[in-house]
């Protein structure tokens, strides 16, 4: 190995870079098809908005717990390392393996196939037109992360700028030319707990990315003061910009129409501006994909480049010193994504499928993250922590609850798709035994 791929991670992204790839990675396709399913499941408007409420407040309250894990124990493995630490090689692995198959190579593909259908509804290429957009796109943002840290840096920068403007923009579109109520409010139904158990699970799926931030810990300048302003600025800017939005969607099509709508971000600028100017959405829907597939590229591969060096592979551990990041880790996750492109062009199932697909295992895992904080409190004692989660241990507790009975509901009120992903998960199993029979030593840090 070369000099060149031998280096070490250098702290490149500040406070400001860090909540804008958070951002960007959590404000993806989830505000343009959640809200219609959110409202399919609750019984009033005011239950439709609380669960949005609820949503930051619990995102908050795993941002706290990841606030004090990322600045106690930095590393580019983020949530691979809490577990090693914490549960052991054969839980980290477990989810080593589930990351890299259901979890975020999943999501990669299936955000670059919202991207395509988008894309060819504004310049169609023919018959497989979408999933050529698909791969286009996973190839050019993957080039850009392998060129380079600073370039994949200041990609994401105007990605999440643009986005959050155009949001912000479709916003003062409802109130200023939507009219008010333009379909009637829906009439309050009883909804039960099981309808808006899975309310949350769209809902949370929405703000799912946020612990995406524990992979930045070894790229932040001054990582144990500044996770944490990342983690809570994050997700104080992300919490208003969902409410804003879905206040306006409200405001526009009320409950029922958000209820008969399947594009509910067309539909309101449709009210407001006419049919011609509903072509931005499709343009703010491929900048929102974008903007998740860069961030999670960037993300993502930093776990590769961890398991990489606890499991004594070179190449997948090599780390470059021109381009500040971990190349064949990116490489090697984008050809797992675009090896499930290949795979969806044939057989792609919908939004829903891919939300009951990776619900429970990521709800699952994050539950074992909150254990791990405990778990470490408690043997770790002496530790310096920058970042201490307030009202310990209520607040991991109340984390680890909010955890568990997300991933119950993913589990019971989801369809087919929850135990497929609970079942490649298992397969994960004979991967694990494989390696721990190599004895491979978890270093202590």
């Amino acid at each position: 190995m070369t000099a060149n791929n031998s280096a070490t991670p250098r702290a490149s992204l500040s406070v400001t870079d860090g909540v804008l790839m958070m951002a960007g990675i959590i404000i993806g396709m989830g505000i343009f098809k959640s809200p219609q399913l959110v409202a399919m499941n609750v019984g009033s408007e005011a239950v439709f908005l609380a669960v949005w409420v609820a949503g930051g407040a619990a995102t908050l309250v795993g941002a706290l717990v990841y606030c004090e894990l990322a600045a106690a124990y930095p590393s580019t493995g983020g949530e691979y390392r809490f577990l090693s630490l914490a549960l052991g090689q054969s839980v980290a692995l477990l989810f080593a393996w589930a990351r890299t198959t259901v979890i975020q190579t999943g999501a990669i593909a299936a955000v670059a196939f919202v991207l395509g259908d988008y894309a060819q509804a504004l310049y169609p290429l023919g018959l497989h037109g979408s999933s050529l957009y698909a791969a286009m796109a996973l190839g050019l943002l993957t080039a850009v992360n392998v060129y380079g840290t600073y370039e994949s840096k200041i990609a994401q920068n105007l990605f999440s700028v643009a986005l959050i403007a155009i949001l912000l923009g479709i916003v003062v579109i409802a109130f200023a030319f939507g009219g008010s109520g333009a379909a009637a409010a829906a009439v309050a139904e009883p909804a039960n707990a099981g309808a808006i158990g899975l309310a949350m699970v769209f809902v949370l799926l929405t703000y799912g990315g946020w612990n995406e931030a524990a992979y930045l810990s070894a790229d932040v300048r001054n990582v144990r003061r500044d996770m944490t302003r990342i983690l809570l600025i994050g997700t104080a800017v992300v919490t208003a910009i969902y409410v804003l939005v879905n206040v306006a969607f409200l405001h526009v099509l009320g409950l029922d129409g958000l209820r008969r709508s399947s594009a509910v971000a067309a539909d309101v600028v449709r009210h407001g501006l006419g049919d011609h100017a509903a072509v931005l959405v499709s343009v703010v829907v491929c900048l929102a994909a974008l903007s998740t597939i860069n961030a999670s590229i960037f993300t993502g591969a930093r776990l590769y480049h961890a398991l990489g060096d606890d499991l004594k592979l070179s190449r997948l551990s090599a780390w470059s010193a021109t381009g500040n990041n971990p190349r064949y880790a990116i490489l090697m996750q984008s050809a797992v994504a675009m090896g499930l492109v290949i795979v969806g062009s044939m057989a792609r199932d919908g939004f829903t499928a891919i939300v009951e697909y990776t619900a429970p295992v990521f709800w699952g895992f994050l539950l074992l993250i909150g254990v791990s904080l405990l778990v470490l409190r408690r043997r770790d004692p002496d530790r310096v922590r920058p970042f201490r989660v307030p009202f310990y241990p209520v607040t991991p507790i109340l984390f680890c609850l909010i955890c568990g009975y997300l991933m119950y509901s993913s589990l019971v009120y989801s369809g087919i798709g929850a135990l497929v992903g609970v079942a490649v998960l298992l397969l994960g199993i004979p991967f694990v035994a494989l390696v721990r029979r190599q004895r491979v030593p978890v270093p202590a840090e």
